[in-house]
């Protein structure tokens, strides 16, 4: 005896019912994701900031994220792996100019510079630039990197801050966990963690592709730390000091992380 074959068979769907669920898939999912983003934003917006101090300006909730990135780059840095280095040739002719806080005082004369070193609090050193050209020059290309996005390859010359540092007999400063450094007015400032700053790549830089700094890069002194964004790159040092607090951060304060790692 023959059964018969009761088995049922989709219909085929149509090429326009194909096209027609994926678009119904895509824009659920796009709605669904946007919505998503959106009421993740209106939370964090609407979050309280976090209490003012050394940093500020940003959300409790992204104040917290910042804090966990900054430990996940502390963890992994190592004073051993230096920057991606160039020839001369590959640095940029013109050097981006980015910001002029702290460096925007008409009266500034170069020649009347000098460096204070706080040793400790009643202890300071007056250094001028020649002061630190007579120690060993170094020379660096690297890539600049900025925290708006951009970046650039670009060529310095200082004295390595290490060199500096062991030339000055500061060894036992070092040894505390933070530097600041100020412009001479004041305005501008950046707080570094300890170990960056004795990256060997670290610069007190009075140079920019062979000559002297221009009033608009930070002369006659700045800073070039490369395992950080641009923004720790003080332009026209003032005041260096030593402690084991944070010192003040002029991006900090306004929300940014203190760290700024790369």
């Amino acid at each position: 005896m023959q059964h018969a074959n009761h088995k049922k068979h989709k219909p085929e769907l149509t090429v326009q019912q194909k096209i027609n669920r994926r678009n119904f898939i895509s824009f659920t999912a796009f709605f669904v994701v946007g919505g998503a983003m959106f009421g993740g934003w209106k939370w964090l917006a609407n979050a309280p900031e976090e209490t003012p101090g050394i940093t500020a300006g940003a959300r409790r909730p992204l104040r917290r994220a910042l804090n966990k990135t900054e430990l996940f780059f502390r963890r992994i840095f190592s004073s051993s792996h230096p920057v991606k280095t160039y020839p001369k040739s590959r640095a940029a002719k013109r050097v981006r100019v980015n910001g002029d806080i702290g460096i925007d005082d008409e009266g500034f004369n170069p020649q009347q510079w000098q460096l204070t070193v706080m040793k400790g609090p009643e202890d300071a050193l007056q250094l001028t630039l020649n002061d630190l050209q007579a120690l060993p020059k170094t020379e660096l290309v690297f890539d600049f990197k900025c925290v708006e996005g951009w970046d650039q390859v670009q060529y310095w010359g200082g004295v390595k801050f290490t060199d500096f540092i062991a030339h000055y007999g500061l060894q036992e400063q070092a040894k505390k966990q933070y530097v600041g450094m100020v412009t001479p007015n004041g305005e501008y400032y950046v707080g570094l963690d300890m170990p960056s700053a004795l990256h060997p790549q670290t610069l007190l830089a009075y140079e920019m592709n062979g000559q002297p700094l221009a009033l608009e890069h930070g002369a006659p002194l700045r800073l070039i730390i490369p395992v950080k964004y641009g923004i720790k790159s003080l332009k026209r040092i003032g005041t260096i000091s030593f402690s084991n607090e944070r010192p003040p951060d002029y991006w900090a304060e306004q929300g940014y992380d203190y760290y700024s790692g790369l």
